[in-house]
């Protein structure tokens, strides 16, 4: 896959990250950036902002792959819109790994997903598709993390935890085992949960019971 060209949708903080972990993994070739109108030209450790969003289908022959290197805290909207746009138009969403990561062979991680560096993730979780497992964090054994996720920095999913689809759990948050965050919530940095939370919960106090 190393000659295959791929273009990354977004060109702020996270596709930073995207670039270095996509060099350091080797399987790719990044063509080039889709960014915001006032950055095409501009570049990012050398990659250019060739285009905007919705010009990005232009570049399917030339740049076959595609990964949303947007970042996710408040909403996975654009994420989730970007990802099934242009999947409908063609694009393959590869699955980028770090080498620094740990990911265990009985694991199974979804297309357009990236794994950090540092990350674990442990035997028998499944991680959806376009999901960003952040710097360090660790999904631990049997865990699920829908499609469209974001587990930030440092956060810690022990064993039979549960996040639904387009939710975000903050640096260093930590999920106690076998907990349950329903889709399109939003866990604050350094909490720890150990309760079961509903679809589009906002957790962002400290809760010790």
């Amino acid at each position: 896959m190393r000659n295959s060209g791929l273009i990354l949708i977004g060109a702020g903080g996270h596709c930073r990250s995207c670039i270095d972990v996509i060099e350091r993994e080797g399987n790719f070739r990044i063509g080039g950036l889709a960014g915001l109108s006032q950055e095409v030209g501009t570049k990012i450790f050398g990659y250019e902002v060739l285009t905007t969003d919705a010009g990005v289908v232009e570049l399917i022959k030339t740049f076959p792959y595609a990964l949303i290197a947007l970042g996710q805290i408040h909403s996975a909207e654009l994420r989730i819109r970007l990802y099934q746009e242009l999947t409908m138009k063609g694009f393959r969403f590869p699955t980028i790994i770090a080498p620094t990561a740990s990911v265990s062979a009985r694991a199974t991680i979804g297309a357009g997903t990236i794994v950090m560096h540092g990350a674990v993730i442990n035997a028998g979780a499944v991680i959806g598709e376009n999901c960003i497992i952040n710097s360090t964090a660790l999904v631990e054994h049997d865990s699920r993390v829908a499609d469209h996720c974001h587990v930030s920095t440092g956060a810690i999913l022990n064993g039979g935890t549960s996040v639904g689809s387009g939710s975000f759990i903050g640096s260093g948050a930590t999920l106690r085992e076998g907990i349950s965050v329903a889709e399109n919530s939003m866990v604050g940095m350094g909490l720890v949960v150990q309760h079961d939370l509903p679809a589009n919960s906002r957790f962002r106090e400290r809760h010790t019971s």
